[in-house]
């Protein structure tokens, strides 16, 4: 069998019996790299469905945020709108009408590799350009970035507590009736360093989560707006680290699956380590706000204004809109799970919403 005609779970147990168990951050690579670039996973008839595809207040007003900050900054000329992992384009085609409605038309780059996402996205934004990564993005142009539930589904490595020592956890291969299984074990490489001081009496069987990845992409993206001007705005579900705790988990359905199953075939995402993101930033020049909950975001740039807005307009669709609101901004809906970063080039101003928020008498 030729290696294209196998499929990821084969090429898997391949990679794995002919040079040993992989990483968590080789699977997890492997796996979303196949998902993505094989599917459209978003909606109803998807796998799951993000902020951008609940409500068009969501884009709205995070468009409106980053004008405000590129009015305010001087309305720089030939600045551009990036944003990562776009989706469907949803957000961005809602973003750039929001943006257009106060005289702010940018050029648009999407950084996204998946072929299947880019047709979505040139259909919803045709002027879009694409490029595979942060370094494909123009060198010479202030920068407005947008990631939304972009970083989650970047690779991590794990490492687990294993007696008085820390080792790298990595995928094996079983077989049972034929069948590939893939398991999660500790390896048997000790770590030596990088073990944060937190984890130091973590018990037997304790993980901890190393986004390798995503500091080396928030590096690079928080050096490019130190070169070039900007602002960027993350949008994800995580926790303020280092904090120890497997947060490794797999959707497919629209519900919670098992990450060592079917590899390719479901989304696997970890919780995002905005500490991580702010570190990265500071130490490009950047200056960082938040993270602050998306709930409380959404209140201050507007949003309740702009669904009592919307539902006037279209008393019919009245409790969609009010629905949408909750969810989007609700402690037990998306509200507090889901975090806001700004990181921001230090001669341009603070995007709003990240004030803190009133408190009563």
């Amino acid at each position: 069998m030729s290696a294209d005609a196998l499929t990821l779970a084969q090429r898997l147990a391949r990679q794995i019996d002919s040079g040993g168990p992989i990483t968590i951050a080789h699977y997890m690579a492997e796996a979303n790299q196949h998902y993505y670039g094989t599917r459209d996973p978003l909606g109803a008839a998807g796998d799951f469905t993000t902020a951008p595809e609940i409500s068009q207040m969501f884009g709205e007003l995070v468009g409106l945020c980053l004008a405000d900050v590129w009015m305010r900054s001087g309305s720089r000329p030939h600045s551009l709108y990036a944003e990562l992992g776009p989706g469907r384009g949803t957000l961005a085609a809602d973003a750039l009408r929001a943006m257009a409605s106060v005289g702010f038309t940018p050029e648009v780059r999407f950084v996204e590799t998946s072929p299947t996402l880019r047709e979505r996205q040139q259909a919803a934004v045709p002027n879009a350009c694409h490029c595979d990564d942060v370094a494909g993005l123009p060198d010479n142009v202030p920068l407005l970035v947008v990631a939304n539930e972009f970083f989650d589904a970047l690779p991590v490595r794990q490492y687990v507590r294993a007696g008085n020592e820390w080792r790298e956890r990595v995928v094996i291969r079983s077989t049972v009736d034929d069948e590939d299984h893939f398991l999660p074990m500790p390896g048997y490489r000790r770590v030596e360093s990088g073990i944060p001081a937190i984890a130091a009496d973590a018990p037997e069987g304790s993980i901890l989560e190393v986004p390798m990845a995503g500091a080396a992409i928030a590096l690079d993206l928080a050096s490019r707006i130190a070169r070039q001007g900007g602002a960027a705005i993350i949008i994800d579900y995580g926790y303020e680290g280092p904090a120890v705790g497997d947060t490794l988990q797999a959707v497919r359905g629209h519900r919670f699956a098992d990450p060592f199953a079917d590899p390719g075939e479901s989304d696997l995402t970890t919780h995002v380590d905005f500490t991580m993101i702010g570190n990265m930033a500071r130490q490009a020049g950047l200056r960082v706000l938040g993270p602050v909950g998306q709930g409380e975001f959404l209140r201050q740039l507007g949003i309740d204004a702009r669904a009592d807005q919307l539902a006037r307009t279209t008393p019919a669709r009245a409790a969609d809109v009010e629905a949408a609101r909750h969810r989007l901004t609700a402690d037990d809906a998306m509200g507090t799970l889901f975090k806001v970063m700004a990181l921001v080039h230090p001669q341009w101003v603070d995007p709003a919403g990240f004030e803190a928020p009133a408190q009563s008498s």
